[in-house]
């Protein structure tokens, strides 16, 4: 059976963790229901030289359309930075069979099946989470879809994981992270290891990108297991 997960991006820094992670997604054949702030989007030009247009959005604007895979030296530095594979998917120990689709949802539009408890899905992804997400999530002060939905998993009590990329941290940071943790979510924040024989950027990005698969259920040999 099909699985679904939402995947929001908001305002940190870490577009390559959430970049990857959606491509990983797809690969493991699940649907995603897709997010993106306005500050996300910002964060994606910055850091990695995508420009998304958030009222007329393609996945291929986050290099996910094969065809463009190819396209020219900068695109491919683009395309490493961000951990995606150039001929195929390095996603390991996932299921090969046909790609998940991705879904668009804009982050104005609270009529989006993400908005809603009775759309079933299998859990949700802020990543990267910035600060003032995890403030309107933990005080139930959303403003919009991305807000919404993840308040919706916390009461459903479905999975949600959230990903912080900040420091340092201030006590009232410290504290939301502590009270979404208590009403029930995931908080792992994008710490990779470096135990895995680190060679390139992509393999601190995989580290993450693997944890939150984990948590998430999905097999992944993204990296190289402790003791493995």
């Amino acid at each position: 059976m099909k699985r679904n997960y939402v995947l929001a991006m908001t305002g940190a820094s870490g577009a390559a963790y959430a970049v990857r992670l959606l491509e990983v997604l797809s690969a493991a054949g699940s649907d995603v229901y897709l997010s993106i702030s306005p500050a996300a989007r910002s964060v994606l030009e910055h850091e990695l030289d995508l420009a998304v247009d958030l009222d007329d959005f393609d996945p291929s604007m986050l290099l996910l359309d094969p065809s463009r895979r190819q396209e020219d030296e900068k695109l491919q530095e683009i395309r490493t930075l961000a951990g995606i594979s150039s001929e195929e998917s390095s996603v390991l120990s996932v299921p090969t069979g046909e790609p998940g689709r991705v879904h668009y949802c804009h982050h104005e539009d609270l009529e989006s099946p993400i908005a809603s408890g009775s759309f079933l899905t299998d859990g949700m992804v802020v990543c990267p989470c910035s600060m003032g997400t995890l403030g309107a999530i933990v005080h139930v002060a959303g403003r919009n879809v991305i807000h919404r939905a993840a308040e919706v998993h916390l009461k459903e009590r479905r999975t949600l994981i959230l990903v912080p990329r900040e420091t340092p941290l201030s006590v009232l940071q410290l504290d939301n992270m502590k009270r979404a943790a208590e009403a029930g979510a995931i908080v792992l924040p994008a710490m990779p290891g470096f135990y895995q024989k680190v060679t390139a950027v992509a393999d601190l990005v995989d580290f993450v990108v693997a944890r939150i698969c984990d948590q998430l259920g999905i097999r992944n040999a993204l990296v190289q297991r402790w003791g493995g």
